[in-house]
């Protein structure tokens, strides 16, 4: 997959160290990176590349995932969710109510994040046998519905070191990129189903995804013939929503 170019003389500011970090952070924007890929992205000298890289991550605005490479960092989503400019969060709220209400089950929403993905979002049932996820958990994309939703659109390189770790299979993200959502059994936690469809930006790319989960006892061995078309609405509404609010 082609990764565009971030050179850091694209659009100066005149502070030199401010538009080489911006530079960074940018290139990260494409997914994990490795220090050789940053410096490709940016332009960048090598140990330019690497001292603002390793300088972003003592602030937590850059990361590493499992394999060393670069990621945005969490303190960036705090940033966004502080100032009040996080569109996803702010648009996929309202959405998650909806859906809740519409299934009588917990909603979430997940954003990959290097070797996780993260809750950003949720609407949980008032009372009863529920499945609650804080919001800012961290689950692996080993297991679980939302995982494999955040999976099947990658290209294959990252598809194939997903799968590599994974309790589902390559045939199972085929199978999620065919019908256009994932469902998943008491395969991340015993006794809990969900299921999960993505969230997309206007250029199609998968930028989250969005989840019912609850026990099995009522979501039943078979989830998504219960609840698929709910989450797939959803999802839609949701990147709707996100496209419109970021339209001129």
């Amino acid at each position: 997959m082609l990764r565009r170019q971030y050179h850091y003389m694209d659009e100066s500011s005149g502070v030199g160290v401010v538009d080489k970090s911006v530079a960074v952070l940018s290139a990260l924007e494409a997914g994990p990176a490795s220090l050789a890929s940053l410096v490709t992205l940016t332009g960048l000298p090598r140990p330019t590349a690497h001292r603002l890289a390793v300088a972003l991550e003592t602030h937590r605005l850059v990361a590493r995932d499992s394999e060393g490479r670069f990621v945005l960092g969490p303190r960036l989503a705090e940033l966004a969710a502080a100032g009040g400019e996080d569109r996803l969060i702010a648009v996929a709220g309202p959405i998650l109510g909806k859906l809740r209400d519409a299934t009588g089950e917990s909603t979430q929403l997940y954003r990959r994040q290097g070797d996780v993905r993260v809750c950003v979002a949720a609407a949980e049932l008032p009372a009863g046998l529920r499945n609650t996820v804080p919001i800012g958990t961290r689950l692996p994309l080993t297991a679980g519905s939302a995982a494999q939703v955040l999976l099947a659109w990658e290209d294959a390189e990252r598809l194939r070191r997903g799968v590599a770790a994974a309790v589902f299979t390559a045939q199972t993200l085929a199978r999620v990129r065919r019908q256009g959502w994932a469902a998943s059994v008491a395969e991340r936690q015993a006794g809990v189903a969900s299921v999960s469809a993505p969230v997309r930006s206007a250029a199609g790319r998968v930028i989250a995804a969005v989840s019912v989960s609850g026990p099995i006892e009522r979501l039943s061995r078979n989830p998504g013939r219960l609840h698929a078309r709910a989450v797939v609405a959803a999802g839609e509404a949701i990147s709707r929503s996100l496209q419109a609010r970021q339209a001129p």
